[in-house]
């Protein structure tokens, strides 16, 4: 099953993301077996961060839970919320060409 673990970043976030990166990205590594597509999401008029979208696909509620509770940037602290939400893959087109140039 399809998960979204999407995190809106808190008024501290910026730094407290940077404190948990390269952890954050070790944790990404070693469950790339079930990650489906992440990123950070991003303001409109900058590259600024202002959270974390994560898809993953697991077996159950549970392991979805599992999964969010042990990511780093979560338990830094960074997000101001937090939310865990079963997903149905719709629309699926991963060759599709990016938006700019650039590739966001």
């Amino acid at each position: 099953m399809l998960y979204m673990c999407y995190g809106v970043d808190g008024p501290d976030g910026a730094a407290r993301r940077e404190s948990s990166r390269e952890e954050h990205f070790v944790y990404l590594k070693a469950n790339e077996d079930i990650l489906v597509l992440g990123g950070a999401t991003l303001a409109d008029d900058s590259d600024a961060r202002l959270g974390s979208c994560l898809i993953i696909n697991v077996p159950d509620r549970a392991a979805a839970d599992a999964f969010a509770d042990g990511e780093p940037l979560r338990k830094a602290g960074v997000f101001e919320s937090y939310t865990v939400v079963r997903m149905r893959r719709g629309q699926w087109n991963p060759g599709a060409a990016p938006a700019s140039a650039e590739g966001d």
